[in-house]
């Protein structure tokens, strides 16, 4: 049996509940994709935000979500992912700013508290398939 130290646990356990919260996001997305994108594209009509970077960025969200989601539950690209979801929350607050939606701000703020977190504890990422991919980063 593994014998992992708290701040390992701690890792692993918050690693995966973040990329269940990211790939849930695209499980929830995913049957309704056009809706998602019509509706985001409804909502930012009237910021500075032109359709045509909006209709795009709501077409790959979901996909980006559930690709960092899955990276991350299977430890896979783990400090790649984390960084992605980084850009990915900074893109997020930049949108939820321009439409003054400071509740979903703060929010987007908290995830990007954790991730930053994450980012900075990466060393103790003990279970992963980081470790197989490429031991010699963690000896």
């Amino acid at each position: 049996m593994l014998n992992l130290t708290n701040p390992e646990v701690a890792f692993v356990l918050g690693r995966l509940l973040l990329g269940v919260a990211f790939l849930t996001h695209f499980l929830a997305r995913l049957p309704k994709l056009a809706a998602f994108q019509a509706g985001m594209v409804k909502q930012f009509a009237n910021s500075l935000l032109p359709e045509l970077l909006v209709r795009p960025f709501a077409a790959v969200l979901p996909f980006v979500e559930g690709a960092i989601g899955l990276l991350l539950i299977i430890g896979l690209f783990t400090r790649p992912a984390l960084a992605a979801a980084l850009l990915l929350m900074t893109a997020l607050v930049f949108g939820s700013s321009l439409l003054e939606q400071w509740d979903t701000v703060g929010t987007q703020l908290v995830y990007g508290l954790f991730l930053f977190a994450l980012v900075l504890h990466c060393q103790h990422n003990r279970l992963c398939l980081d470790r197989r991919v490429a031991p010699e980063k963690f000896n």
